[in-house]
């Protein structure tokens, strides 16, 4: 599956000649992304909640649902996640094995949800929703959907990444907007920032609706890459991200190399980054998405940087969470 690169006008603020004559394509984008919210929504009798964005590439939506299953876990609910399964080539839907299935068959982002919380993948959200319910869920974690109206959420969250912030804020393929942000912010309980907010986005957001400051941190993994220069490389929406994370952890980076967001690594990639690795004292290091998707004879010879988020105010944290979990319908 080839995957381009986003344009890089998409990140311009200054309107360019391509985005102004593609402005009536985002007219059309606009207008059946509202059209298609007035569809009807099935409610179902657990509590749902949604992290997504309104951007194509990274934003830390699913280090997000990770970390809202792993908190929603600790506080000895039964959560399950909901996914459409974006990178995978193959069609397979419902329930995700991950000791099984592959991450280039269901998708990168799925292998991870699948590993800390039962996964139901692909587009019909509804049929999984009520399969999950029906197998012991008793709440549920959307990766992404919100411009999917198929079922009611109980709390939808926006994550923006803030360096990137919105790009040039017009919407596909004039930029890389699924939707505007005024039309989004009416279906929203909270907006979760990662990074520095450069557009102020949260200065664009109501004072009623609660926002989320954080890092997306390295974790145990980092140790293990002490002592190393780094090879690093990432097919994520946002490469230059997890670059910076390296960086600006101490890491001394000899080279970076940038592939298609989702990603699947041929031989010859692969073969090419071993080749680069074999200096003394150099390391292959890599995200976790990237990781999954290696075969597991590679993996040995490479280190995944895991990340988590570090709040600013994690109280607010804690409140969404407790608010989410007030909407138990049980």
């Amino acid at each position: 599956m080839m995957r381009l690169m986003a344009p890089s006008f998409w990140q311009n603020p200054a309107p360019t000649t391509l985005s102004n004559l593609l402005l009536p394509l985002s007219k059309a984008t606009g207008f059946f992304t509202r059209q298609r919210q007035n569809q009807p929504s099935l409610k179902l009798p657990v509590p749902v909640l949604c992290c997504g964005n309104i951007t194509v590439g990274g934003t830390g939506k699913t280090p997000m649902a990770l970390h809202l299953l792993q908190q929603l876990i600790r506080r000895g609910r039964t959560p399950h996640a909901i996914t459409r399964g974006y990178g995978g080539r193959s069609r397979k839907t419902g329930l995700i094995h991950p000791e099984l299935d592959k991450a280039v068959d269901v998708g990168d982002e799925t292998i991870l949800l699948a590993r800390l919380a039962p996964t139901w993948r692909g587009p019909d959200r509804q049929a999984n929703a009520l399969q999950a319910i029906a197998a012991g869920a008793d709440c549920l974690v959307m990766d992404d959907g919100l411009q999917d109206p198929s079922l009611h959420k109980d709390m939808s969250i926006l994550i923006v990444d803030g360096p990137a912030g919105l790009g040039n804020q017009r919407l596909l393929p004039a930029g890389p907007l699924r939707e505007s942000l005024s039309d989004i912010l009416p279906r929203l309980q909270a907006v979760v920032i990662f990074g520095e907010d450069r557009q102020h986005i949260a200065k664009q957001v109501p004072q009623s609706l609660p926002v989320l400051k954080g890092i997306l941190s390295p974790g145990t993994s980092l140790h293990k890459l002490r002592g190393f220069q780094i090879i690093a490389f990432a097919g994520i929406g946002r490469p230059q991200k997890f670059f910076s994370t390296l960086q600006e952890a101490g890491l001394t980076l000899l080279r970076t190399l940038t592939f298609p967001d989702h990603h699947i690594y041929s031989d010859r990639e692969l073969k090419q980054l071993a080749q680069l690795a074999h200096a003394p004292d150099t390391m292959l290091v890599t995200t976790e998405k990237d990781y999954v998707k290696l075969p597991s004879l590679f993996q040995n010879f490479v280190i995944s940087l895991d990340v988590e988020p570090r709040w600013s105010n994690p109280a607010i944290a804690d409140e969404l969470l407790d608010h989410f979990l007030a909407n138990d319908h049980g």
